[in-house]
């Protein structure tokens, strides 16, 4: 595996980080030993292959896969022939090959987009392998090859902005199973007696995403999370609703560490405040050093380490491991 995905070193493939709210697509060189690599076995310079990126709005399914597919086209005729592309998406997505509806949009909240068929799309228009996952399961794969996951086994990354959501790696692949993971839908445990708002998820109400995200910030205090001052009680709030979030994620998948990004995060003194709120929650059971200790946290949740790129170069090494081995997109 390893070999065959090394000779695809330096190919160029696409690359997709689907949000939401907006997408991000580039075109770069294909990483090293995609699906084999270690961190240390992969080049430092992987991060700086990207040869052009563009951004824009995220609308109807129809308007924006061709908008993604112009682009696409016009930037390997730029740059050379695709040889895949790697596509991170906002979901629930079918992530699993063997299933009819892979590639597609399934249970979100995105109007319009239930039931897009999403990868098989693009891969029809570009007629390339096409590599495809949860944006945030790509953001943890870049993290773990090239930005603070360096250096550890199993790592997960969490992501508060518009909405909440985890990935994980464990030896270098992205976590699936029955379906991936949904860690932004894990409950908070909210006490209706202390804690009146009930949420705003429309599945679950007051699950992780539906307290702590930024439209529940802004529903919940009545203005956006950008014009709560430093010392509002919803920083309080929303750290300790982040940490029994965190604290679930930490005994059940036991990462070696937590990266924590989104826009939310960017709100100056927050990763502190969780931090403190997650050593409080955990109460001293986990004796692992970096969670015994308050100190130990400041490496066990950190930032990302590659910032707002960490999911358009996690689906540059999605592109790179499905130009190696070949998806059912290559039909």
């Amino acid at each position: 595996m390893a070999g065959e995905e090394d000779a695809m070193a330096g190919k160029l493939v696409g690359a997709i980080e689907a949000g939401g709210t907006k997408f991000v697509c580039a075109v770069g060189r294909a990483p090293a030993a995609g699906a084999d690599a270690t961190p240390d076995a992969t080049p430092d310079a992987a991060p700086d292959a990207l040869l052009a990126e563009t951004r824009f709005p995220t609308t109807t399914p129809d308007e924006t896969l061709e908008r993604a597919a112009g682009w696409l086209r016009e930037a390997a005729a730029r740059h050379g022939t695709l040889a895949a592309l790697g596509i991170g998406s906002f979901g629930p997505v079918d992530v699993d090959p063997a299933s009819p509806t892979w590639g597609h949009v399934t249970s979100t909240p995105k109007p319009g987009w239930q039931g897009a068929a999403f990868a098989p799309r693009l891969a029809a228009a570009l007629g390339v392998p096409v590599g495809f996952d949860t944006d945030v399961n790509a953001a943890a794969l870049g993290e773990w090859l090239w930005g603070a996951g360096r250096g550890t086994d199993t790592l997960v990354y969490v992501t508060v902005g518009t909405g909440i959501g985890g990935g994980a790696v464990l030896g270098g692949r992205p976590l699936h199973g029955l379906l991936h993971p949904e860690m932004g839908h894990v409950p908070v445990g909210r006490d209706p007696a202390r804690d009146s708002f009930p949420g705003i998820c429309p599945f679950h109400g007051d699950c992780l995403e539906g307290m702590a995200s930024g439209p529940a910030l802004a529903a919940h205090w009545g203005r956006p999370a950008e014009e709560l001052p430093p010392d509002h009680e919803a920083w309080e709030r929303e750290a300790a609703h982040l940490a029994a979030g965190l604290a679930a994620i930490t005994c059940v998948l036991s990462p070696e560490r937590i990266v924590l990004g989104g826009g939310v995060m960017e709100t100056p003194g927050l990763l502190e405040r969780v931090r403190d709120a997650l050593h409080a929650r955990l109460a001293g059971y986990l004796r692992a050093p970096r969670l015994a200790e308050r100190a130990g946290l400041d490496e066990y949740l950190v930032p990302p380490g590659l910032g707002a790129r960490a999911g358009v170069l996690g689906a540059l090494a999605l592109a790179a491991r499905a130009a190696a081995v070949g998806t059912r997109g290559a039909d």
